[in-house]
């Protein structure tokens, strides 16, 4: 994403836990509640304990003159322990039934946290290692969420239909899950709208169906994604469905209002997508494209899975910080908040070897611009000092000076490469912390490198500049 700010606060200003929600049994199940939190470094309820989710399945009837849904859940999940109660993230609207393995389930909610107690008919399927699924029937009008800075996240209204957005936590605003990017999990969405309108999410368009004033729009999600990078887009849209040369589907979608100052650039992207495959390995999915919105729907780009979402017309910049998302961020995706820097920093070193290779601006120029600028050192890339600093600019640029000095450090581009396309195919549709990262680096080119970690990855201040 850039820029952004990353933060949320939650919809309440208390919120009870599920430890202390979830005392007694539920009727003869055997186990223990899951945890109500991850305990992510910056947002603790974020995400939930238990289980883990394989596949969502959701399903809207989106009223976009009243800013009102209808919505379905099926969740399917793995439990990862013996578990008597669990929970899912969902801030505002109103839950309507739960089942759980065909079986009405109790529900209890503090702020953004549904407590589910599921009948004791189902209790072996929530034994460790079993598989169950979820039903949650829900509606209302889905909000709109504030960052501290003033950005927003959630369910955000455009001038004909409305947006989801959901970095970092802003899913729960539209959907119940497991909001947390340790949990990747396949999507099935179909979205009901008034016809005219377009209902765009991730994945691939499986079928378009229109029945007297509406259209239904069914999009799969084969890949594993995490609850952040989903999205529901619905408006008027100029569409168009090609293949790059190298066989992958492109999809886009554009405001009509910006649908000329947009083609140039989105006819860009079978370029920058094989030219980043050249250097970070194949393309992660099956399909690419682009949302593009108007330019105040948003206020920011987000690499929203397979098809990144512009709030007007991109700049080939921006189109290739979004698209190198794919690979970091979407693929490999940060086990923690705390790991925002191997999404953006690699982000954004992606747009400094485009400059270099088709603008003439070295990459040792982009860095050092952005070695001198102050804002840069304000803490260390892999040490935000708050949730509120997690989209801050030294996870940007600062990450990206990191990942020069490794390049520097290898002296030698073409393992520098290597070991770039290495780290997206040996965490492929997983999630990694930097702990990873750094241990992936130093076994990769047999160099002890923690001088290189302390000093840009989690030194405080500005080392004195090299000597050319």
């Amino acid at each position: 994403m850039r820029p952004t700010a990353l933060f949320l606060a939650f919809v309440t200003a208390t919120v009870v836990s599920l430890a202390a929600g979830c005392t007694g049994g539920t009727g003869g199940v055997e186990g223990t509640p899951g945890a109500a939190g991850l305990r992510d470094p910056y947002f603790p309820k974020a995400g939930n304990g238990g289980y883990d989710v394989t596949h969502y399945d959701l399903t809207f009837d989106v009223d976009p003159a009243a800013q009102r849904i209808r919505s379905t859940a099926v969740i399917t999940a793995r439990a990862t322990q013996d578990l008597s109660a669990f929970n899912l993230d969902l801030a505002g609207l109103t839950v309507d039934s739960v089942k759980v393995e065909g079986r009405p389930a109790t529900v209890n909610r503090a702020g953004h946290e549904l407590t589910l107690r599921p009948a004791a008919e189902v209790e072996r399927h929530l034994h460790k290692g079993r598989t169950f699924r979820t039903v949650v029937h829900y509606s209302g009008s889905p909000l709109t969420l504030t960052d501290p800075d003033g950005s927003k996240e959630g369910w955000l209204r455009t001038a004909d239909g409305s947006v989801a957005l959901g970095e970092p936590v802003g899913s729960m605003a539209w959907f119940p899950g497991n909001d947390h990017p340790s949990d990747k999990a396949t999507y099935d969405l179909t979205a009901t709208v008034p016809r005219g309108l377009t209902a765009v999410s991730n994945g691939e368009l499986t079928s378009r169906k229109v029945s007297g004033a509406t259209t239904t729009y069914h999009w799969h999600t084969a890949e594993p994604m995490a609850t952040y990078l989903a999205t529901l887009v619905v408006g008027r849209f100029d569409t168009k469905a090609s293949t790059t040369p190298d066989g992958i589907k492109v999809f886009t979608a554009v405001d009509p209002k910006v649908a000329v100052a947009s083609a140039r650039t989105l006819a860009r992207i079978p370029e920058v997508v094989r030219w980043e495959a050249a250097r970070f390995g194949p393309y992660p999915f099956s399909s690419t494209g682009a949302i593009v919105g108007r330019p105040h729907d948003s206020g920011y780009a987000l690499e929203t899975q397979n098809r990144p979402y512009f709030p007007g017309p991109p700049t080939v910049g921006i189109l290739v910080h979004e698209m190198a998302h794919q690979w970091f961020g979407d693929s490999v995706t940060p086990a923690s908040w705390r790991d925002m820097w191997l999404n953006e920093g690699f982000a954004t070193y992606a747009e400094w070897l485009w400059k270099a290779d088709k603008e003439g601006v070295s990459v040792r120029r982009s860095f050092d611009a952005a070695f001198a600028d102050d804002a840069n050192w304000a803490f260390p890339p892999a040490r935000p000092p708050t949730a509120a600093d997690i989209s801050q600019d030294p996870v940007y640029e600062r990450g990206a000076m990191v990942i020069h000095k490794i390049r520097q450090a290898i002296d030698d581009d073409r393992r520098f490469l290597a070991l770039l396309a290495g780290w997206t195919k040996a965490h492929r549709y997983g999630t990694a912390s930097t702990a990873d990262f750094t241990a992936y680096v130093e076994r990769s080119t047999g160099k002890d490198l923690t001088d290189l970690w302390n000093t840009w990855l989690y030194g405080d201040g500005r080392p004195a500049p090299e000597r050319s």
